[in-house]
């Protein structure tokens, strides 16, 4: 049989007091006497008395809730961006609920939807990438619930955004790449659908322009950036006529399924061909050889996404605005890319 659950009734029963007491009593309302008030914290200790927070909310419009929606919780990098949302929020008095989406675009929209019923004071958001109706995210503006979206977010929302700035992250990659010798680099992309994806497809077709060198069609290929997508995509560039002399992937997960198979084909990286990631996640300073990567400051882009939902509670305001936070990207260099002699 399942268990009753111990209402603000109970408690009332058992001090036979009114249950109006009973709840001004347990919020320390100083109308109520201190001896009272103990009473009352010993009966709701003694029943396992659990508040219910939906009902309070529902009550006072405010659950000291924020809902935190990533693609997924086994990233180093989202991982770091809750970590430091949960520390800024939780010295205001502010509970997270995390959910992930598991990159699908309908796990997301049921996870916003969970979250507005659960009375959220606000939601902070990356993208699935799958998603490109933006009907649910219209939703949480519609009901005047404060969003910010950081790493991955779409400007057509016009609403707060964090993240780095992806499009001069690929012109740091290249330019690197180039000063190394580098002549023919291939891109290892996530899908042109999402906006930093893009941007980091922009940014890799626009460097390639600066430096003179030619854009072929067969070096640019987008996908999911899970290991197994880099293991099929660099198995397709070296089964090239001719191959690249290096691969810029933008993810690290990929660019560990990528290394795996250049060392499975006995190349040597980097003499033959260089190797650069993106997200700098603690395996790729690890592997053999260690991976170059971008480092995304995860641990700022957590306070700042924080910090940005409180302004909201401290102004008293729900109106959206579109403010921007762009932090520079950061190449930590390492042994995949970086030849002792260039070619």
């Amino acid at each position: 049989m399942k268990k009753k659950r111990t209402t603000i009734k109970d408690i009332a029963n058992v001090l036979n007091i009114s249950a109006a007491a009973v709840s001004k009593a347990l919020h320390n309302d100083s109308r109520i006497s201190e001896r009272t008030k103990e009473n009352v914290r010993q009966v709701a200790k003694n029943l396992h008395y659990q508040p219910n927070h939906l009902a309070s909310a529902l009550r006072s419009g405010k659950s000291n809730l924020v809902g935190v929606i990533v693609p997924r919780t086994n990233s180093n990098f989202f991982s770091s961006v809750i970590q430091n949302i949960e520390e800024v929020l939780n010295e205001k008095g502010y509970s997270i609920i995390i959910t992930q989406s598991n990159e699908s675009y309908d796990k997301e929209c049921k996870s916003i939807d969970t979250l507005l019923y659960t009375q959220v004071d606000g939601i902070i958001a990356s993208m699935a990438n799958e998603t490109v109706a933006l009907s649910s995210y219209e939703k949480i503006k519609s009901k005047g619930i404060p969003l910010i979206l950081f790493d991955r977010g779409e400007n057509d929302l016009n609403v707060d955004y964090i993240g780095i700035d992806d499009y001069n992250s690929s012109h740091l990659i290249v330019e690197h790449l180039v000063k190394n010798g580098c002549q023919r680099i291939a891109h290892i992309g996530g899908y042109k659908r999402t906006r930093i994806y893009n941007n980091r497809i922009r940014g890799y077709v626009d460097a390639l322009k600066k430096h003179k060198l030619p854009l072929d069609a067969e070096l640019l290929t987008e996908g999911n950036l899970t290991i197994e997508d880099g293991r099929i995509k660099m198995t397709q560039l070296l089964s090239l006529k001719t191959r690249p002399d290096s691969v810029y992937v933008a993810g690290d997960y990929a660019a560990l399924g990528a290394l795996q198979v250049l060392k499975e084909h006995k190349i040597r990286i980097p003499e033959e061909i260089s190797l650069v990631g993106f997200g700098n996640e603690p395996f790729t300073d690890m592997v053999t050889p260690k991976i170059t990567s971008v480092d995304q400051h995860s641990a700022e882009i957590g306070k700042q996404a924080a910090n940005t939902f409180l302004k909201y509670v401290e102004n008293d305001s729900t109106e959206q605005r579109l403010n921007k936070i762009i932090l520079a990207a950061e190449l930590i260099v390492r042994d995949s890319s970086n030849k002792k002699t260039p070619l």
